[in-house]
């Protein structure tokens, strides 16, 4: 794989998320501490955590429950699993940059790892990304993780099962000498009304509770909920499932209708961790 040895600058600060980077500070840190939280209940080492990407203002809190968990720990790198919402060819996208910015400062993308994971598994590189799912986790990583990290970005598009299972084993293998984090990134039901919205969203979270990856993924042909990170979600679950003992933990769940008063056409978004215990 080939690297642009430039910055990818950020395409949603001053919309989807501040701009200023101590005005985003203060937003961040208050999404990850204000929350009511009884950490009691979750005992063991957080493998990965599921988290929603849509601005701040909309799913940030939602968000916040989940880097709540992970606040001071050091990791090595970070991969962030998200979809890709514009049409490509490709399985499993990842960037051509070899580092992401934010107001909050820059992160390094784990290359190495890539190109060996490239050897393994084909990504297509894009450049010039309008893609905010993966983004829109960067400020909260910066924020509750204690060190830097480098980042390991995969835009996943496929639903096939078992290229999902692949990716996730290599992954595993790859990652088996480092300290680590992954974080699906997903929102859930979009644009019913939000009695609807809670039904389908109460049935995709149960499927994640479960942590049934093929669920997750037949979740919307089979009419019952939907995920536009689905294919992260399971990719999360393959990977967890490869590990002795995880168990998944619904942690917070909420709609737009919390922040718009508009429940005529809402979009569903919650937070889960899976903990190795």
């Amino acid at each position: 794989m080939k690297f642009s040895h430039a910055q990818r600058p950020s395409r949603l600060a001053g919309t989807w998320y501040s701009g200023d980077p101590e005005e985003l500070t203060k937003g961040i840190d208050a999404y990850i501490h204000d929350n009511v939280l009884s950490e009691d209940e979750f005992k063991g080492d957080v493998f990965g955590l599921i988290a929603p990407h849509a601005g701040h203002i909309y799913s940030g809190r939602t968000a916040g429950y989940a880097y709540r968990l992970v606040s001071g720990k050091q990791v090595d790198v970070v991969a962030v699993l998200s979809p890709f919402h514009q049409f490509h060819r490709a399985d499993v996208i990842t960037t051509v940059y070899d580092n992401y910015t934010t107001p909050l400062g820059t992160v390094p993308v784990s290359t190495d790892l890539l190109s060996q994971l490239n050897e393994r598994i084909h990504m297509e590189q894009i450049e010039q990304d309008p893609e905010h799912s993966l983004e829109i986790q960067l400020p909260f990583l910066q924020r509750a993780l204690h060190s830097p990290f480098s980042l390991l970005p995969l835009m996943v598009r496929t639903r096939d099962s078992e290229k999902l299972k692949t990716i996730a084993s290599t992954l595993m293998e790859l990652l088996a000498d480092r300290s680590f984090l992954i974080i699906a990134s997903t929102d859930l039901s979009h644009f019913h009304s939000l009695e609807e919205a809670q039904q389908l969203d109460a049935e995709m979270l149960r499927r994640i509770k479960a942590m049934d990856a093929d669920a997750v993924l037949s979740a919307e042909s089979d009419g019952v909920a939907s995920a536009c990170g689905a294919s992260s979600v399971a990719l999360l679950l393959y990977a967890a499932k490869l590990q002795n003992t995880t168990r998944a933990y619904i942690l917070n769940y909420s709609t737009s209708a919390d922040a718009t008063g508009d429940s005529s056409s809402v979009v569903g978004y919650g937070s889960a961790a899976i903990l190795i215990s």
